[in-house]
């Protein structure tokens, strides 16, 4: 697995298999947030990180997910193994689909990423609105998946956005199809680049993009002339 420090806080863990997988590690003082779990075979791999890059003084403290499909879940159930304790947060609308209650739009069968009852919903203000956790600000972003969420780290301008995008050669390019629910939807909430202008986009599948915004009316002609949204 390849470990690359991407910012002063954020080191991205990656791994190739068919596709690129993406996962993060924030460095905070007294320890570390992942977002994403990836795939089953980077569990052994994350915890080396955490070690190496902690140099063993600072623990797992939380796991925030962007959504609960398989391939952003896979390797909790092995860290849950060394770290019991560590909560696993994810927007509360996912709850029912990777817990296997109910299928994901447009899959016609229900099938659970997660076991019931490991994972808890995000923390939300009165109105609804998500709540920061630990240096990160949590963003609704619905359509690749009902609760999806993408995390801006506002100290390094690094926006961490699962699934809302992938890339190609550096630039903004659609979520994959096969796995989005609704890509007009999608394309709306990819907007959110516009408003907080990160100085850098992670996906999970795809390199990094620097200055998403600068490639946004390129996007937005793209998406609009292949989907009309």
């Amino acid at each position: 697995m390849k470990v690359q420090k991407i910012s002063d806080h954020i080191w991205s863990l990656g791994i190739w298999v068919v596709i690129p997988v993406h996962i993060w590690l924030v460095e905070e003082e007294d320890g570390f947030t992942l977002v994403d779990a990836g795939i089953p075979m980077m569990a052994k791999g994350i915890g080396k990180a955490i070690q190496e890059i902690g140099a063993g003084l600072k623990p797992l403290k939380q796991v925030l997910l962007t959504h609960g499909h398989s391939d952003h879940v896979g390797a909790i159930l092995k860290l849950r193994e060394a770290h019991p304790d560590v909560p696993v947060y994810v927007h509360r609308l996912e709850l029912p689909h990777m817990e296997g209650r109910q299928p994901y739009p447009g899959r016609k069968k229900a099938a659970a990423s997660l076991p019931p009852g490991l994972a808890q919903p995000l923390p939300e203000s009165a109105d609804g609105s998500l709540l920061p956790v630990s240096g990160l600000t949590p963003y609704h972003t619905p359509g690749h998946a009902p609760g999806h969420v993408a995390y801006y780290h506002e100290a390094d301008r690094v926006l961490l956005a699962g699934d809302l995008f992938t890339s190609r050669r550096g630039r903004l390019h659609r979520p994959m199809p096969m796995f989005t629910a609704d890509m007009s939807e999608a394309f709306r909430s990819g907007a959110i680049i516009r408003e907080l202008r990160p100085e850098r986009l992670e996906v999970c599948h795809g390199a990094s993009v620097i200055h998403p915004a600068d490639h946004w009316d390129d996007y937005a002609r793209a998406m609009k002339a292949k989907y009309n949204v």
